[in-house]
């Protein structure tokens, strides 16, 4: 499947495949994300669990090729991940495959975009957030979005020590800042 993608001045073209998420559409959770997170260039980003490469590509073209890492688990995603790097013009994106940061070598991210498995149980999710506190910079910032509020915020502020909210068409987007070294609590 072909689809073209607007955001934030942008155009971008992609190449989707059945069983992957969201493959019809550009997911309005994920776009949501993308307008929350004050991508600049220069940034070092990661876009975990990056399915066929949305907010990879998206960060690429405003932050540059060499600042972004991509990582999915599904090998099928990454290699659509890359292929739509490389038609988007940023063949300089990293793209692994793997189980999310255990995949990926590079630390010391300024940004981190998730949009985690909230369908399933909490415990993917709290794995990824405590494993992004520990690759972002001090002052570097986690986005991550789900339809669900409460315990991504509580889980956010044990660990960040505090997350501000958005609620956009229907998805809550979270930003959470690593201001410390240690969690907020143990």
């Amino acid at each position: 499947m072909a689809l073209t993608v607007s955001l934030g001045g942008s155009t971008m073209e992609f190449e989707t495949a059945a069983g992957l998420f969201s493959p019809a559409h550009a997911d309005r959770g994920t776009l949501a994300m993308l307008a929350c997170a004050d991508l600049a260039p220069g940034q070092r980003v990661l876009d975990l669990g990056c399915g066929w490469g949305l907010a990879g590509v998206y960060a690429a073209l405003v932050c540059g090729a060499e600042n972004v890492v991509m990582t999915d688990i599904d090998p099928r995603a990454a290699a659509l991940a890359r292929r739509n790097a490389r038609k988007n013009g940023v063949e300089g994106v990293r793209v692994y495959t793997g189980d999310a940061l255990e995949a990926v070598p590079d630390r010391a991210f300024d940004r981190i975009l998730l949009n985690p498995p909230y369908q399933t149980d909490f415990s993917v999710a709290k794995r990824l957030i405590l494993k992004s506190f520990n690759r972002l910079e001090i002052g570097g910032k986690l986005f991550m979005v789900t339809k669900r509020r409460t315990w991504y915020l509580n889980k956010l502020k044990s660990v960040f020590g505090g997350a501000r909210v958005q609620q956009i068409d229907g998805y809550f987007v979270f930003e959470a800042e690593r201001r410390a070294r240690q969690y907020a609590q143990k």
